[in-house]
């Protein structure tokens, strides 16, 4: 199941899809992937952001249009997070993947 395209998903309702307790979900995120639960589930949103965004038949569709597609519900996070990932903006990462394939 792709959860993460859910942006109103939260670590309380991911915990109760999983039968754990909320603590215990933020615990083993932490401790075994080095991260909170919210990079954790922006990450997977950014590669879905990513596929869709070089996918010739969402030319279409805005970049922000594309990130409320993989779960993100706020452009700001998307941008801030979107930077702190890749160190660049998203236009910026898409026009660099455009001028790599030619």
């Amino acid at each position: 199941q792709k959860v993460y395209l859910d942006s109103a998903l939260s670590l309380r309702s991911l915990a109760e899809q999983l039968d754990l307790g909320p603590n215990k979900l933020s615990w083993l995120i932490n401790e075994h992937l080095g991260q909170n639960f919210n990079e954790y589930i922006n990450s997977f949103r950014l590669e879905t952001f990513k596929k869709k965004a070089l996918d010739p038949s969402n030319s279409h569709i805005t970049l922000l249009g594309l990130a409320y597609e993989s779960g993100f519900n706020s452009k700001s996070v998307f941008n801030d997070f979107f930077k702190k990932s890749t160190g660049m903006t998203p236009r910026a990462w898409v026009k660099s993947k455009e001028i790599e394939s030619k």
